[in-house]
């Protein structure tokens, strides 16, 4: 019934546009994340079916939005990839140049992990920590309710515990889901330990968020573009150094990385699927449902993406790091999907 209902659905949209003509692969941009799960459903798909392997790039879960917002047609891609949920100023924009209806697809669930490379100490810092040493200001350590510009060099002037080498962290730029989610689940997670810097929240928000959110711009944090496969190299050459990733890279990479236990927490699968780990993020694509039936194979691709061979508990995404949903949450996210149902925020 759901293959049948979607295949209704695009064959009624299909007749009435050429939107299709001239392109005959399904265009699939955003987050370096979900480009693996992304990557891996697509060559199956494409070696299983009569269609094209569909084209996954990995442009940052921001840029993604931008070309997936940019209008209907064929110029513009058809989904769109994303290490977070997308914002209501990306949705606007949308809207705004004709893409009226976006259906949302919960993949399943990811770490962002706070990695070196083996062989050196594999140390448990704390989210507090984490925010002291990357913060572009952190309270005043005199202990008055004021800041100060981020005076931290090395990490054990943040903790005696800490190795004693130069603060030097490897992560990804501001068009980065993860580095959104990293932001939102790390940064902020370790600046909300002081409570008067909490209590702001709600007496003034931007000003909360600009503390817990700024990451220093002195050298201490090195962004690394979209390509996580840098973030190794560096972190290989450099063994005083760490990398902030997804889960899913550093399972792939458990030859050459590690991760560092957070909040007395190591990022493992088991970690992340029940919430013990405590950054963890959700991750999605997005399709516009204005292709849907008029690009070739859209459906059909969809079906293959939510399928339990490929997501569910056991589905070959997990063999790439992917922490899937709960059976009955996914049961739900399908039937969503039959009715090509568009998000709402």
């Amino acid at each position: 019934m759901f293959y049948k209902t979607l295949i209704g659905l695009g064959l009624a949209t299909l007749a009435t546009s050429a939107l299709a003509e001239g392109r005959d692969t399904i265009s699939v941009v955003g987050s370096s994340t979900v480009y693996p799960f992304s990557t891996v459903v697509a060559e199956r798909f494409g070696k299983a079916t009569e269609f094209a392997t569909p084209k996954i790039e990995s442009t940052g879960t921001g840029g993604g939005m931008k070309l997936f917002c940019a209008g209907v047609g064929i110029d513009t891609p058809d989904m769109s990839n994303a290490s977070r949920r997308i914002k209501a100023s990306e949705l606007e924009m949308c809207k705004a140049n004709g893409v009226k209806e976006v259906v949302e697809v919960l993949v399943g669930f990811d770490g962002i992990v706070f990695s070196n490379a083996v062989g050196s100490p594999n140390i448990e810092i704390s989210l507090q920590e984490i925010f002291l040493a990357l913060a572009k200001e952190v309270p005043n350590p005199n202990g008055s309710e004021s800041l100060i510009e981020n005076p931290y060099k090395t990490w054990n002037e943040i903790n005696p515990s800490l190795p004693s080498y130069k603060i030097s962290v490897y992560g990804p730029p501001p068009t980065s889901g993860t580095r959104d989610a990293f932001a939102e689940l790390g940064l902020e997670g370790g600046c909300k330990t002081y409570d008067w810097i909490k209590a702001l929240k709600k007496s003034d928000k931007n000003r909360y968020k600009s503390i817990c959110h700024s990451v220093r711009e002195d050298g201490a944090y090195i962004e690394s573009g979209e390509n996580d496969n840098l973030i190794v190299q560096k972190l290989t050459t450099n063994p005083d150094a760490f990398g902030i990733f997804g889960f899913s890279f550093l399972d792939q990479n458990s030859d050459t990385l590690q991760g560092s236990k957070v909040n007395g927490a190591f990022p493992t699968f088991e970690g992340i699927a029940d919430g013990s780990y405590p950054i963890s993020r959700p991750l999605y694509f997005y399709v516009k449902k204005a292709h849907v039936g008029k690009v070739p194979g859209i459906i059909e691709f969809l079906t293959e993406f939510m399928s339990e061979d490929a997501i569910g508990q056991e589905g070959y995404t997990t063999d790439k790091g992917l922490i899937p949903l709960a059976p009955e949450r996914l049961d739900a996210l399908r039937t969503s999907v039959l009715n090509l149902e568009s998000v709402q925020l």
